[in-house]
């Protein structure tokens, strides 16, 4: 097996001493980063098949199933930023392999987790192990492929491989919980994480450093914020919107998200760099990111749940069932990279938008008091649409983050789309708990859906300025 030799960490000998480009390498690097990505989805949308049965052991109401799913993303996004700052500071190749170690051994605690309570304290764990490891993911591959034109023909793959992870996910949990329980959708997390580990010491080159400044107080803004969202969005049907404490949480969220606005305009030392903070086109792959993954998880929450509820589908059934709609993502994934550079980032996310928004606007219409077969095309054409759009959508942030700013760009990304999949489970959660008829659900779920969509191409129109491919290629020469 290829090995990397040990390198400085100096710029220039780390230069020097870089692997070439050999296929073996090549195939080794994208595996080694892919495989943190793919332990992150398919630890989502396993979960999200399992849900019957944790509730089933452990008599949990929907907010608490809400949880098991959120508790996740809330430290996950809360985090990203901690983890792309780390990553400049400790490296991102060591960032990396602390979060896949971290990762597995929280999953070996939701996996022995004895009530719904321990299970979501472990799912809390699992989503610091992963805010470590996802942007250095992104940047460890933007430093083995500094060429654009290449990067992004990989991009496609590694979206791709991540793809399959959560187009089976749902088929791997159920066949998982229907032989050998809910618990081990988790411990299915140690294969993968060990051989991640592996790979990135066997394959990756240490990353430059930097001597960034941390600003913990933004941080803890940050953490703080989100939890104080999360609780008002899972909680506010339970306890009602005009309660206290869901009024009081509501003022937290507010007043922390206006102490970030304010210290982020200030500091000397901004979690977000200025040159980023100030890049429109960034941001507005960043919305997009937001609402793209509002729609992913919000999606596989409702299907799910419609499946073993609506239909009375079993575990593994259910996983069966969205093989189909699940599995688009990774076939147009591949396409992604390829057709970015040959007609530019712009058009492809176009294009896959409007495939999203035609597939879900055909959801609307047909609704849920239906067989399930009727809804199989539409659900995959939107999903089709997303694995089109996504990749070319990260491989726009990156461009725009440049080197020396990948590791930032990557975690502000992930920190979006993360805070996006957290309203999107909890906004379903929330339309589950008022609307009881199934036709009704579908249609409010896939109609949110689509005003996701047209919202995201809007920014993408209007932000995004066309590139075309001879310009991406002659950027490299």
């Amino acid at each position: 097996m290829t090995s990397v030799p040990d390198c400085p960490s100096d710029a220039a000998s780390a230069e020097q001493c870089a692997p070439k480009p050999t296929r073996a390498w090549t195939i080794g690097v994208v595996l080694a980063v892919s495989l943190g990505f793919v332990m992150a989805m398919l630890d989502v949308t396993v979960v999200n098949v399992a849900l019957g049965s944790i509730q089933q052991e452990f008599h949990a109401p929907l907010s608490e199933l809400v949880w098991v799913i959120d508790a996740y993303t809330l430290t996950f996004a809360a985090l990203l930023l901690l983890g792309g700052a780390l990553a400049n500071r400790l490296g991102a190749k060591r960032t990396y392999m602390i979060g896949l170690a971290w990762f597995v051994a929280a999953s070996v605690f939701c996996g022995i987790a004895s009530s719904g309570v321990m299970l979501i304290a472990a799912r809390l764990l699992q989503g610091i192990g992963a805010a470590f490891f996802m942007p250095s993911s992104l940047s460890l591959l933007t430093e083995s492929f500094p060429d654009r034109v290449t990067r992004t023909k990989l991009l496609g793959i590694w979206g791709a491989i991540v793809g399959i992870a959560a187009g089976s996910g749902p088929f791997v949990g159920g066949l998982l919980v229907y032989n050998f329980g809910w618990r081990s959708i988790f411990y299915l997390n140690l294969p993968i994480g060990i051989l991640g580990i592996i790979l990135t010491s066997l394959f990756l080159r240490p990353s430059l450093r930097k001597a960034d400044v941390f600003d913990l107080a933004s941080h803890a803004f940050i953490m703080v914020a989100l939890a104080a969202l999360s609780f008002v969005l899972i909680e506010g049907p339970t306890f009602g919107w005009l309660s206290k404490w869901i009024l009081a949480s509501a003022a937290i969220a507010a007043l922390a998200f206006l102490m970030i606005l304010m210290r982020e305009r200030s500091a000397a030392h901004p979690v977000i760099p200025h040159t980023l903070a100030h890049n429109a086109p960034f941001w507005a792959l960043n919305g997009m990111g937001f609402l793209v993954n509002f729609v992913i998880f919000g999606e596989v929450f409702l299907v799910s749940l419609y499946l073993q509820k609506a239909h009375g589908a079993s575990a593994l059934v259910t996983g069966i069932d969205m093989l189909p709609i699940m599995g688009m993502f990774s076939i147009l994934n591949v396409s992604s990279g390829y057709l970015s550079n040959r007609w530019g980032e712009r058009h492809v996310m176009l294009i896959g938008l409007s495939c999203a928004i035609i597939g879900t606007s055909f959801a609307v219409l047909i609704g849920g008091g239906v067989p399930y077969w009727m809804l199989i095309a539409p659900i995959a054409l939107c999903n089709a649409g997303m694995g089109l759009a996504i990749p070319a959508m990260i491989t726009g942030v990156m461009h725009e983050a440049g080197k020396n700013d990948a590791n930032v760009g990557a975690a502000t990304l992930n920190a979006n789309r993360q805070i996006g999949a957290l309203a999107g489970v909890a906004v379903m959660g929330i339309a589950l708990h008022l609307i009881s008829n199934w036709t009704v659900s579908i249609r409010v779920g896939f109609g949110a859906f689509a005003l996701c969509f047209v919202l995201a191409f809007g920014l993408i129109w209007w932000r995004i300025p066309h590139r075309a491919a001879a310009t991406l290629k002659n950027a490299q020469t």
